[in-house]
């Protein structure tokens, strides 16, 4: 079932102990801090509010009441243009706000799993199935029907074969 982009906002604001999201793409160029890729594409600083954008108020607001946020993001080296965007400013910048990141690299490893989309779980109770375009757009997202117990063994899975974003950013952030 189709989520309006309000009610996909609400699921922020009303989970309870965590929200889980798995990233499976490359490029997420089209979609939310356009303006901020672009300017890492162009070696410029991060623009100005970069730091303060109401994602951060977000991450911030549930991380400090208790509540957990992480995301586990399967890929593979040498990273794109924007994997090396969203990493060095994104979850550098979300980790100040509360954000847990995980990696799972597959480039020396086959992908646990293959074909499982873009997802967020909150409370492992509810999903929101992201759906995005050849270009990295997002196009809406979707309330799978259903027991969620798949869902939290994509997560379960993810994390067991991922490692931390530190430790992986350490060895491999500079590639």
């Amino acid at each position: 079932m189709t989520i309006s982009t309000e009610e996909f906002g609400n699921l922020f604001g009303s989970f309870e102990r965590e929200a889980f999201r798995l990233e499976t793409l490359d490029d997420y160029g089209q979609s939310g801090g356009v303006d901020a890729y672009h300017d890492f594409l162009a070696g410029k600083s991060r623009p100005e509010g970069y730091d303060s954008a109401p994602w951060m108020q977000t991450v911030r607001k549930a991380t400090q009441s208790g509540k957990r946020m992480y995301r586990v993001h399967i890929l593979s080296r040498p990273l794109t243009k924007y994997l090396q965007y969203e990493l060095s400013w994104g979850y550098r910048r979300n980790m100040t706000a509360g954000e847990e990141f995980f990696i799972l690299d597959t480039t020396e490893q086959e992908n646990p799993l293959p074909d499982v989309p873009d997802f967020w779980m909150f409370d492992e109770r509810s999903v929101a199935r992201m759906q995005y375009d050849d270009a990295g757009k997002f196009l809406g997202a979707d309330q799978p029907s259903g027991d969620p117990a798949r869902w939290t063994e994509y997560r379960d899975v993810a994390l067991r074969h991922a490692v931390p974003f530190a430790e992986w950013w350490d060895r491999y952030g500079t590639e």
